[in-house]
Order: structure tokens, then sequence, then C-alpha cells
């Protein structure tokens, strides 16, 4: 008999959320609850909240849990919801209450922010305490992840590793590796640090006038980058185009000769998991020119799949820019071993197969 998956999450569709979408194609009945760290809505049905839980509640409300928790609660009963996945660690601890109540199995997807940002890990640390003691299972998406879990008190044995994969249409692009044009792809925020990219792009024009550095993404950064742009005078250069579809951006992946990110850990501490960016980057055939941040180093082999160097090292990132541009078939050399490589270790397929077989071996009510 199937088992029905809830899928906790605090956005429904956030566009940079692609993983979390790929976790509803798990061969489960899927309720997909959302809006919040505590979620409000089921989707395809309204709000929790509006199906007079209010009244009927009233009378017998037990003061433990807020009227959210209980029309949570509800739902989850009439649902029949055997297993909940909850993405991101602040999800797990504003549900964790309700969860433990209803006794209903927790697994626990850790993504990035939520094991790295320090005011996060301060406001939530001890609560992950108790979630780690009550989750059957822990996700990281890196090696990076898994020690920093273990730091915040997760049992080693309850940690599972698995990337999110990329979309699989990915492998369907075929690169020419004849133009001079890069591309970025991702939110304008500190950890990915699009501005150190602009600077060892502008080193590159030094030598390569010709080439072009695309960006694709939006976030609080954005303008302060097409500042930096401006100033040094290189707006034919760089250009930047929003948020794009994953069609678009498969489109600009054909066009380009590399994928470039220069990812670091951000002055509150927040790091990347494994980022999808990179991972279709690479199943386009795409080499990537990056750095040795959080996962990147186990989904990149330097020398092999792309050229990494150290976090804030805007020269070495332009050599390695250059590079792509000088020796002739470096670029599909490392394109090629890299979607090789993620053909076999890291596609999308893999992930949701792993979290199968996990949640497969979750004993339920």
């Amino acid at each position: 008999m199937m088992k029905t998956l809830a899928i906790f999450s605090p956005s429904q569709n956030a566009y940079s959320e692609t993983f979390i979408q790929a976790h509803k194609k798990l061969p489960f009945h899927i309720k997909f609850y959302y809006d919040g760290q505590l979620p409000t809505k089921l989707e395809g049905s309204k709000n929790l909240l509006r199906f007079g839980w209010k009244q009927k509640i009233a009378k017998m409300w037990d003061k433990s849990f807020t009227i959210q928790e209980y029309a949570l609660m509800n739902s989850l009963k009439a649902e029949k919801v055997d297993i909940i996945l909850a993405e991101y660690g602040p999800t797990a601890c504003a549900t964790l209450n309700l969860v433990r109540n209803l006794k209903i199995p927790l697994i626990v997807h850790f993504h990035g922010y939520d094991a790295s940002v320090y005011t996060i890990i301060e406001q939530y640390g001890e609560q992950y305490k108790n979630v780690f003691a009550y989750a059957s299972a822990v996700i990281a998406v890196s090696n990076k992840m898994k020690e920093a879990l273990i730091g915040l008190g997760c049992p080693m044995e309850k940690i599972t590793v698995t990337a999110c994969g990329p979309n699989p249409d990915f492998f369907n692009v075929f690169p020419l590796y004849n133009s001079q044009q890069f591309i970025a792809v991702g939110r304008f925020i500190e950890k990915k640090a699009p501005g150190l990219t602009i600077l060892a792009f502008h080193k590159v024009l030094e030598k390569y006038p010709a080439a072009k550095l695309v960006m694709v993404g939006e976030g609080k950064l954005l303008a302060e980058c097409k500042k930096t742009v401006s100033e040094l005078a290189i707006e034919e250069n760089v250009v930047f185009k929003g948020v794009q579809t994953s069609e678009q951006i498969q489109a600009l992946f054909q066009e380009s000769i590399a994928f470039v990110q220069h990812s670091v850990k951000a002055p509150d501490g927040d790091s990347e998991g494994t980022p999808v960016a990179v991972l279709e980057a690479q199943a386009a055939a795409l080499p990537v020119i990056s750095t040795y941040h959080a996962g990147i180093p186990d989904v990149v082999i330097n020398n092999e799949t792309g050229l990494l160097g150290e976090e804030q090292d805007v020269d070495c990132m332009s050599q390695h820019i250059k590079r792509i541009l000088l020796e002739d078939g470096l670029a599909q050399k490392l394109g090629l071993g890299g979607r090789s490589r993620i053909g076999i270790n890291f596609t999308l397929e893999n992930h949701l197969r792993k979290l199968e077989v996990l949640l497969n071996e979750i004993k339920t009510n």
C-alpha cells in the first residue's frame, strides 16, 4: 500500500527552490503543505484555518497547541499522513510539537542557510537538538553540511548525504564551445558573491575585450552589481537577464563556454548547500569555474570537470576564466567530464531514489 507523504515547505513555489518541487515526484501520495514555517495551506485545498477549525476547536482546545497547530494536526489526521518531510531545519522546529504529538515519523531536509547562518544556529540550536532526537532521519546536501550538523548535535548515523540533482532536461544541452560568453545563474546574495565574479571577469577583459558575462537571477545585491558594472564601464560586456525559465537558461548554456560562480561564506555565516545551478551547468556539459566552498568540491573536481580556487581569490578566478579562453579544447574536455560524472553520480533520479529508499525503510504507525 502506497504511503502518504506530507511535505512541509515555507513557500509554495519559490523560483530558487526547484529542488523542493522535485520532491513532489516521489512515488508516494503527496500532500504539500506550505506558507510559513508552520504551514497554513495545503496545495489543492483552501487555507486550513478556513475549514471552521477555529469554531470547532474553541470548546475543546488544548492550550498547549496554537490554533494554527491544531488546524494542521486535524488536516494531517484527515489526510491520513504516514510520514512528514520537513524542508529546512526551522520548519522542523516550528512543527515538532504537533508532529511529536501525532507520533508521525519526521524526516528533516537541510539545504544551506539553516545549517550555517550564525543567527539561525543561535536561535534554533537548542531546538535542533530536540528535532534530531525525534527525527527518524536527517538529510544533508553535502559532506560539509554533514559535518556542520554533527557539530550541532545530530547523530551521525541519522544523516544521509544526497545532493538534490539537476533537471534532467539539461543533459540535452550541447554547447558549441566556440563563444567567449560565460554565464552565472543564481540569486544576487552574499554567499554567491556576484560582485566578486564581476571583478574577476573585469580582469579578463584586459586580454579578451570581446568576452561577455551573462548573469541570471535577482536579489538584494543586483542594484549594487549593476552600479559596479557601470563604474567599470563594462556595460557592453556584462548583461543582466533577471529571472529566467529553465528553458531560457538551457538556451543560454548552449551559447556559453563556461559557468562561473564565486561562492563564499557570507559575513553572517550563510553558506551554500550544493548549488543546483552548478549541477545543471555540469549536466549541460559546461565546465564550472567556482570555489572550494560547501558542497561545490563534492560535485566539481578541479582540472577534471571544472576549475576551482579559494574563496575571495579574484585573481585566481580571473586566471581560470582566461585559461578557458586560451587553451583550445579545455572547455569541452572539462564540460564533458562534468556531464559524465553528474550523469553517473548526481542525477535527480539518483537523489529521488535515495529518498524513496530512506522513506520506505522508516516504520510508520
